[in-house]
């Protein structure tokens, strides 16, 4: 039971490790009793950016980045990322297409799920940043991966000289499949892929291979949600950011304590004393890091890239994006 100084609060995440000794209580936040939903990802969004339901909530990047932009933001975040995905392995193609590098999707036909979708971002990036693409040189669609009709959730700037078009009447798995399109960019697979259909493959045939290379060659780990607060909570309770960041870390500390613990480990899988220890040691010892200034290469140039792609309004740096840095100063 919360006492006049402890300030209650709703949080809402999926349900991660590293944040799981957060949730049940085991690690706290100084001056706050958090009540925890652990839902769907997709709910999790919808209600916090729809309906702004809970006090904390985990966030699309992209989405953030892009009402951060607007300067009209009624949340505001702190530097926790608890999803983090590579998405070389998120291009899908067709098995009969030859190709095999995103350098020959230059002036195809690409389908989006939705231009603002953060994986998104960070595909367009890779094809710019990476492999040369202009892309401007592409037709674009935007429609639902496997079901049709979805549609853009965030305000967008697109470039003049981008070709998107919005496709309500059929999925983009049925556009690749009969044709009409020789890629899709997408974090959740065709379902052709998913059932074992065979004119539908991965660009990459080692995706983990291309995306350690490029983590190498660029120093960037793509980041794909955050966690946001009600702005008017922070107003009246400016500790709260730090004190929330504090209890985030040191969960995270506690689970990758837990993967480092070989004499038994609590994952399912073997070897993973092996991966965790390749993991430390291709990053200097925290292969999942919060803060601005260990993912300034990371945010930089994600912000530059929704920016340059329409998602951003105009071009924020890392040392605005956060209400607390998590790097000793708010």
């Amino acid at each position: 039971m919360s006492d006049a100084k402890t300030l209650r609060i709703t949080v809402a995440t999926k349900d991660y490790d590293h944040v799981r000794d957060f949730q049940n209580g085991v690690v706290t936040a100084s001056g706050v009793e958090a009540v925890w939903l652990t839902l769907p990802i997709e709910e999790v969004f919808h209600r916090f950016f729809s309906h702004l339901e809970f006090d904390v909530s985990e966030v699309s990047m992209a989405k953030y980045v892009s009402a951060m932009a607007r300067g009209d933001s009624p949340y505001v975040g702190i530097p926790v990322f608890p999803a983090r995905v590579f998405r070389h392995s998120s291009f899908w193609v067709r098995a009969d297409s030859g190709f095999s590098s995103p350098a020959e999707l230059a002036g195809k036909r690409i389908g989006v799920p939705e231009w603002a979708q953060t994986a998104g971002v960070y595909m367009r990036g890779v094809l710019s940043g990476e492999y040369g693409v202009e892309l401007n040189g592409i037709t674009w669609y935007q429609g639902g991966v496997n079901m049709a009709g979805r549609k853009e959730h965030a305000r967008l700037a697109l470039p003049a000289d981008i070709d998107l078009t919005v496709v309500t009447d059929r999925s983009l798995n049925d556009m690749m499949l009969a044709g009409e399109l020789d890629a899709v960019l997408s974090a959740r697979p065709p379902a052709a892929s998913k059932r074992g259909d065979g004119r539908v493959r991965r660009l990459f045939s080692d995706p983990e291979a291309v995306e350690r290379a490029s983590r190498q060659s660029t120093g960037i780990m793509p980041i794909m949600h955050t966690i946001a607060i009600r702005r008017e909570l922070v107003d009246r309770h400016p500790w709260l950011p730090a004190s929330l960041y504090g209890a985030f870390d040191a969960a995270k500390a506690r689970s990758q304590s837990r993967l480092r613990d070989v004499d038994g480990p609590t994952a399912p899988l073997p070897w993973i004393g092996y991966e965790t220890e390749r993991a430390d040691a291709e990053s200097g010892g925290d292969p999942w890091p919060y803060g601005v200034e260990a993912n300034r290469a990371t945010l930089s140039a994600f912000l530059k890239w929704s920016y340059e792609q329409g998602v951003c309004e105009r071009l924020l740096t890392p040392d605005e994006l956060f209400v607390f840095n998590g790097d000793g100063a708010g």
